[in-house]
């Protein structure tokens, strides 16, 4: 590896670090923004609020890489992820000022969203950009192992979220970080967003485009010949369904979803789940290279589909084992003392209320909502109608209330009763309101979670390779970009929403793994059958 060489790749992942790391610090602290910027609605709705908040940033991506990725297919690959780290660094600091919803009402969540829209738009931009500009300066041979660098950026971004939290946290307290804390990491963008375009005005137009801007090959309609021509649409289209989507569900699962996990489900402290998935990356990062500089060898195609197919057929068993590794009480609690709730379908409710304005008074709703703030697993079982919900907690029956039409007083009083009395079956059954620290067994927690960070390094580590190989350089940009920020944005970006909403509707804590499951296997199927091998292809042509 040549001095330029080792530069163009430095200088183009440590840009996105950065800006992986703005976008991921609000995921990382999804709960604590819930309180700050959702407090109008219940709780469950509040976290699941929150996240799709997260997931607007990615829901945006896609038109992102449309916009940028016909930018950097006419004007240049440099200018153009220059442009999206100045959006996504102004954008993540301002976040850091905003003014919280006890301050300013509902305009606090609207400008947020609009923050995050605005980092997914320049997230949509960059990665195509950093990952085509790399591919084009690799020699023959060497683009899986030189584009592997760029793929263990967003991992590094989150690691670097992580740490930066966990130091803020550990210097200022629990409270005080969760009180105002918590803006110091946005605010620390301010100087990354320096660095890191003060290294990319050092580096220089992609070879590959250089040469054929000054062959007049460039595309003057980029959009047109990406996606108004079957022949280049169905690549597009297969790439999506048999690669990204795939790839991006096995990624949000193994470190986003898997720390929500820990945090919302299992009930562990904050600062062990942060660092166990912090170590969990740490040990797994490496493998984007080795999976990488192997795909040189073997092909790009059978490392992605083996990583999905791993992930759809181990999914269950590994969360499983979290929940016994990392919270023994949850897990023994639910084999001795089940709990069941016994209701009339017909008067269950989705409780997902984005508004504030829905009230879930029936007695079905009323049980249902308050195990699910506690995040209890329950099964459900059919009563007769219109009979009144009960909870079974083993051997014990508490009788839910309808709360149609009482009194706010009343209904206050019942709330009161009913919430305590389930609370000391639950204590009395073993379900523990948080993790007991000295019952998570943290090396075999570490080890599941780095087997998770696996198979991500399997289904990323080879794909940004695979899809400039895909494309020919005049619509390069342009066309990687898109099938790559809707499999990401969209698969993989809504995957924590959607997932805890499952958990949420049906009790089960693991009901969340089929999406998740039925995507990766979606993409091992149609990746096997239609998708070609590419780690030969000449990718100089325009």
């Amino acid at each position: 590896m040549t001095a330029e060489e080792r530069k163009v790749i430095f200088a183009s992942s440590l840009g996105t670090v950065f800006e992986w790391y703005d976008f991921y610090l609000y995921g990382s602290l999804a709960a604590i923004i819930a309180k700050h910027f959702f407090a109008g609605v219940n709780e469950t709705t509040s976290f699941i609020f929150a996240l799709l908040a997260f997931a607007a940033g990615f829901a945006v991506r896609p038109f992102g890489a449309i916009v940028f990725g016909r930018l950097g297919d006419m004007i240049g690959r440099k200018y153009t992820f220059l442009v999206t780290i100045l959006i996504m660094g102004i954008s993540t600091a301002i976040v850091g000022m905003l003014p919280t919803y006890a301050q300013i009402g509902v305009a606090a969540p609207v400008i947020l969203i609009s923050l995050r829209l605005l980092q997914g738009l320049a997230l949509g931009g960059e990665y195509g950009g950093a990952a085509t500009y790399v591919a084009e300066h690799a020699p023959k041979g060497k683009r899986g192992l030189f584009t592997s660098f760029i793929q263990t950026t967003a991992t590094l971004g989150l690691f670097l979220s992580l740490l930066v939290i966990l130091t803020c946290r550990t210097l200022l307290g629990k409270d005080e970080f969760e009180d105002w804390g918590w803006r110091i990491p946005f605010l620390i963008s301010v100087l990354l967003l320096i660095v890191s375009v003060y290294i990319r005005l050092q580096l220089n137009e992609s070879p590959v485009f250089k040469k054929m801007k000054e062959e007049g090959k460039a595309s003057k309609a980029p959009l047109t010949e990406s996606f108004a021509r079957w022949e280049n649409l169905k690549v597009v289209i297969f790439s999506l369904l048999g690669g990204t989507a795939g790839q991006a569900v096995v990624w949000y699962t193994g470190q986003f979803y898997a720390l929500f996990f820990l945090l919302q489900t299992l009930k562990i402290d904050p600062m062990t789940a942060n660092l166990l998935i912090a170590g969990s990356l740490a040990i797994g990062t490496p493998f984007f290279i080795v999976f990488g500089g192997l795909s040189d060898k073997i092909g790009r195609k059978p490392i992605i589909m083996i990583g999905c197919v791993l992930a759809a057929l181990t999914y269950f068993p590994i969360f499983k084992a979290l929940t016994q590794y990392g919270n023994p009480d949850i897990f023994a609690a639910q084999a001795a003392s089940p709990v069941v709730v016994v209701a009339d379908d017909k008067a269950c409710s989705f409780q997902f209320d984005p508004v504030g304005k829905a009230k879930f008074t029936s007695s079905c709703d009323i049980a249902k909502g308050a195990l699910a703030k506690k995040y209890i697993p329950y099964s459900n079982e059919a009563a007769a109608p219109g009979a009144v919900a009960q909870i079974k907690i083993g051997s014990t029956v508490i009788s839910a209330y309808e709360g149609t039409g009482l009194p706010k007083d009343e209904a206050k009083a019942k709330k009161d009763a009913f919430d305590k009395e389930l609370g000391a079956a639950l204590k009395a059954a073993g379900y523990p309101d948080k993790a007991d620290p000295a019952k998570t067994n943290i090396p075999m927690v570490l080890l599941l979670l780095t087997i998770l960070v696996i198979y991500v390094t399997m289904v990323y580590g080879p794909i940004a390779a695979w899809l400039v190989e895909l494309f020919p350089a005049r619509i390069r940009y342009t066309s990687m970009s898109l099938p790559y920020h809707i499999g990401n944005g969209w698969f993989g970006g809504f995957l924590p929403t959607v997932a805890f909403a499952m958990v949420a509707a049906t009790g089960d804590i693991y009901y969340g793994l089929w999406y998740p499951i039925v995507i990766a296997v979606m993409t091992a199927v149609i990746g096997t059958l239609f998708m070609p091998e590419t780690k030969d292809r000449d990718i100089h042509h325009a």
